[in-house]
């Protein structure tokens, strides 16, 4: 069946890892008879998290989606992990959703989780709910969860729904504040109930607030208020609906995900009160001519999808879309904008966590997923050839945690290489890049648990085991004097012999990085056509400087006396030659190790503020200045040597809760200080004893 554009809802679940979110989504499944058995997570059975790497640790790791019908409505939710390390998930998810709904225990009040999705959705002002989850477990507390949410957020926090509770404080039923009704669960089925009579005045004075609310939304609305009139049920949907499309407005709900208690109430309002595509904030675009342009979600439109997924497994490539205009259909040719090529579009499916169902199109608002669309990536705009338009890239967190991955065994580079190649098309929140200083494939992500993840990805799917081991840092080498030193080859063999002699002066060159060559030959001591070989052996030298076996920089040889033979010379000997003054010259021209160094900027609630400081000195970080932010926050920035960046996400998690962030950008090389130079030297040497 196909939904207008009207009819359909995408929703984004957030929050903290372990708030419920996929029991949430699974009690939504079984209410709507989408499925006749709900699966739990400990049993490794639910819908969205059926991935063999979730199942074993029994937390989402992906965006999963589920469609739910109900009333008329598509409600497409997207139930994204809660674990900081897939943020990306989070983020590309978000690109398709309209509203979120932040999930979050009753028993642990505010989450960090919390406090993130919270801020994902104001950047994007996006509409949301609160969900309070889990609120008739043991150790919950309904009322201090929901007043910490009041004194963090303000009165724009409106209770919606309620629970009762018996006299051992245990949550038997919930309220429907706006039309004061109330119900329980018997045997996973709503029954109705007597509003308790102690939860009258309760349930009035939420009543009364969500009037005023609604009163603000309008001037004839605040008339009537003060005129003393009630509102209709359909002007309180109405005022609701535009005060959570406002931002003046956050609904909270609760509810039990096990008992499914609240799971239809839930639904009730997803209905009701949130946004149709069509109402969600346009989306940031250019056109072909490069101009930017704010792009409205329009039915009528030519057909614009954006791809905002890949999910690819042993049955094959789903590019997960939205439909932004338009109605998309198989065998449909639309441009991808970021190859400028004409696709031809395969299969159409609807997901629902790994079940795909076909359809024969995709409507305006609707998400989906087109199969076996090899050249299609994560983030591309697919458009009609009559209006071009690229939507702005997902917004991914640059990755701050790098590590080295090499095969167990020797010779597998190209199948971790290929692996990881086909991972990234599913997460590319991740990157992969072969150093060539430190002869190392370095993955860097968002943590340690997004790596360990990867790891047991490529072990399970792709047969191939890795094993991780610290980035090694690419320092440099460089001189502090002038010294000038022969350097003579002379073999002599049955028949011709080889023989180069060259002297040439090394000097400190701090005007430029790159080794400069020059010469200052008298009397063609040396002849020109040696030369280009003298510079060719000096810049194979380079590579390994004297100390530490690291590239040599701000050097400049100057070549200006030698002799030559007019048999035995050759372009060889003289590159050997050059290769042995090199030798004899660097280690006593006062060589020094220089190590990169970065700035580092640090953004965390102030009273982290002390522990960063502290930190910092440890890693011999140098701090440049503070800027307080809003909301209590402070942007710490430093400069700090990049060998002491490497556990810095995990460290910083540790020290802030997860509440900080960082982002960390090389700015220049310096001298490396005679404790750490003696380190790098003992490092290198055992390194090159393994080798």
């Amino acid at each position: 069946m196909s939904y207008s554009v009207q009819n359909i809802r995408n929703v984004c679940l957030l929050g903290h890892s372990g708030s419920g979110k996929t029991s949430l989504t699974e009690s939504l499944l079984y209410m709507t008879k989408a499925i006749d058995r709900m699966g739990r997570t400990p049993d490794g059975n639910t819908v969205c998290d059926y991935d063999a790497e979730e199942i074993k640790r029994q937390i989402s790791l992906s965006t999963a989606i589920a469609p739910i019908e109900y009333k008329g409505c598509k409600i497409n939710i997207l139930d994204t992990p809660g674990a900081f390390d897939f943020s990306g998930e989070v983020v590309s998810a978000l690109c398709a959703a309209d509203a979120a709904i932040i999930v979050c225990s009753a028993k642990d009040g505010i989450s960090v989780g919390l406090e993130k999705a919270w801020k994902f959705c104001e950047e994007r002002k996006m509409p949301r709910f609160i969900y309070i989850s889990k609120t008739d477990e043991d150790n919950s507390d309904y009322n201090a969860t929901f007043e910490a949410m009041r004194e963090r957020f303000g009165n724009k926090i409106a209770p919606v729904v309620v629970p009762i509770w018996d006299n051992n404080k245990k949550v038997t039923g919930i309220i429907d504040v706006l039309n004061k009704r109330a119900y329980e669960m018997k045997d996973l089925k709503r029954v109705e109930i007597e509003l308790p009579a102690d939860k009258a005045s309760v349930v009035d004075q939420f009543n009364d607030a969500l009037k005023e609310s609604v009163a603000e939304t309008s001037e004839d609305f605040m008339e009537k208020f003060f005129g003393g009139e009630d509102f209709t049920y359909a002007e309180m949907i109405q005022g609701l609906r535009q005060g959570v499309r406002d931002l003046s407005l956050f609904p909270v709900l609760c509810g039990s995900a096990i008992s499914c208690m609240g799971s239809l109430m839930l639904m009730d309002n997803i209905v009701d009160l949130l946004p149709n595509p069509a109402e969600g904030v346009p989306y940031a675009a250019e056109t072909a001519e490069g101009e930017p342009e704010d792009f409205v979600v329009s039915p009528g439109g030519v057909p614009t999808a954006f791809v905002f997924k890949t999910i690819s497994d042993q049955y094959g490539k789903y590019s997960l879309v939205k439909v932004l205009s338009g109605t998309i259909t198989s065998d449909l040719t639309m441009v991808d904008t970021r190859t400028g090529s004409n696709e031809k579009l395969g299969r159409l499916y609807t997901m629902r966590g790994k079940k795909a169902t076909e359809v024969k199109e995709l409507e305006c608002g609707d998400i989906g997923a087109i199969a076996k669309m090899d050249k299609i990536k994560t983030g591309d705009t697919l458009c009609d050839a009559r209006k071009v338009v690229t939507l702005a890239p997902i917004p991914f967190a640059e990755p701050c945690y790098s590590i080295a991955i090499a095969p167990k065994t020797r010779g597998q580079e190209d199948k971790i290489a290929q692996g990881l190649s086909r991972l990234n098309e599913e997460d590319p929140s991740f990157t992969v890049a072969n150093n060539a200083e430190t002869h190392q494939m370095v993955l860097s992500a968002n943590g340690d648990m997004q790596v360990d993840v990867l790891v047991s990805k490529l072990k399970s799917r792709f047969n191939v085991e890795a094993e991780l081991s610290p980035a090694r840092v690419p320092y440099r080498e460089k001189i502090r004097k002038t010294v000038e030193k022969q350097g003579r080859h002379k073999k002599q063999t049955g028949g011709s012999g080889q023989f180069g002699d060259v002297w040439i002066r090394f000097e400190p060159n701090f005007e430029e990085e790159d080794f400069v060559f020059a010469e200052e030959v008298f009397g063609g001591s040396v002849p020109k056509n040696f030369f280009p070989a003298v510079e060719k052996g000096l810049r194979e030298a380079c590579v390994h400087g004297p100390l530490a076996g690291y590239p040599v920089v701000n050097l400049k040889a100057v070549l200006y006396d030698g002799s030559y033979h007019p048999v035995d010379s050759s372009e060889i000997a003289f590159k050997t030659a050059a290769q042995l003054a090199y030798k004899a010259a660097l280690p006593e021209a006062n060589p020094v190790i220089l190590e990169p160094v970065g700035e580092l900027k640090v953004t965390v609630p102030d009273t982290y503020t002390g522990d960063i400081m502290g930190d910092l000195s440890k890693r011999r970080g140098r701090p440049m200045g503070m800027n307080p932010l809003d909301g209590g926050w402070q942007e710490i920035e430093a400069e700090v040597p990049m060998a002491e960046m490497g556990n810095y996400t995990i460290d910083l998690r540790s020290m802030t809760q997860g509440r900080g962030s960082f982002t960390f950008k090389f700015v220049r090389y310096e001298d490396a200080p005679a404790n750490v130079q003696q380190k790098i030297v003992e490092e290198a040497k055992a390194l090159a004893a393994e080798e």
